[in-house]
């Protein structure tokens, strides 16, 4: 009883909050005579949950995640992010309106709140060494918070842009980015290697984004400003840091 209930549990606690939420803000906009573009941050999540794609050819805005296999396989962050903005597209669509959407990897940096979000603090488990939680990542693109910000703003001031955008710098394995982590910051105790995950290896095409004049920020960037701000909110030692 209990497994069946859980599907159902997940729809009212994240699946429809996420669309209802979406198109309620969606509605608002479609009030307002002065709007001229709506730009709505949706997930990289919503193009890379597939089994049915070409490793060797990078995934792009025209791919969108499989909502079957979501539903499957129980992503349910995936299913809410995907089915929120696919019902965004069909209401701005239906309505007139100019929407964009961002689709941001695992965003990194620096963090305004004292307060740890689920990602930052994954973050800070894998610079402690406190890296389960991370594990169940995988292979994850990177983009530094900084450049989400800004191609938001290039959004709102380019006429030319329309439709989806992925925004993401750089696509790591999980020792890929330990082996970096370990080097650069050697006085963390960082985890050497992960146990490897039957996942399927995909990069990302990031053109249309850059097209536009964009320049995404390094990794080597997105962790200094990431631990610099950690340090500076008490969450990381800076008596154990070092950085190479």
């Amino acid at each position: 009883m209990e497994e069946e209930e859980e599907p159902l549990r997940y729809s009212a606690e994240i699946l429809e909050p996420a669309i209802e939420g979406t198109l309620n803000v969606l509605r608002s906009c479609k009030r307002s005579p002065s709007l001229k573009r709506v730009i709505l941050t949706s997930s990289s999540s919503t193009l890379r949950v597939r089994d049915d794609f070409d490793s060797n050819i990078p995934l792009d805005e025209s791919s969108w995640s499989s909502v079957e296999l979501c539903e499957r396989l129980q992503i349910w962050y995936a299913l809410s992010k995907t089915l929120a903005e696919k019902a965004a597209w069909e209401f701005c669509n239906g309505n007139g309106i100019d929407l964009i959407t961002v689709l941001p990897s695992f965003v990194i940096g620096p963090s305004l709140s004292p307060d740890l979000s689920s990602t930052t603090s994954d973050v800070l488990g894998l610079l402690t060494g406190e890296s389960e939680k991370f594990h169940w990542h995988g292979r994850m693109g990177y983009v530094h918070i900084d450049d989400v910000a800004l191609c938001h703003i290039l959004f709102y001031e380019d006429e030319t842009a329309g439709g989806r955008y992925l925004c993401s710098s750089i696509v790591l394995d999980n020792d890929e980015l330990a082996s970096f982590l370990s080097q650069r910051y050697p006085s963390l105790p960082v985890p050497k290697r992960f146990e490897q995950l039957k996942r399927p290896y995909y990069e990302f095409d990031t053109s249309r984004l850059e097209r536009l004049g964009f320049k995404f920020k390094p990794i080597q960037e997105m962790f200094d400003d990431c631990i610099a701000s950690l340090v500076e909110q008490g969450h990381l030692s800076s008596f154990s840091l070092a950085i190479n």
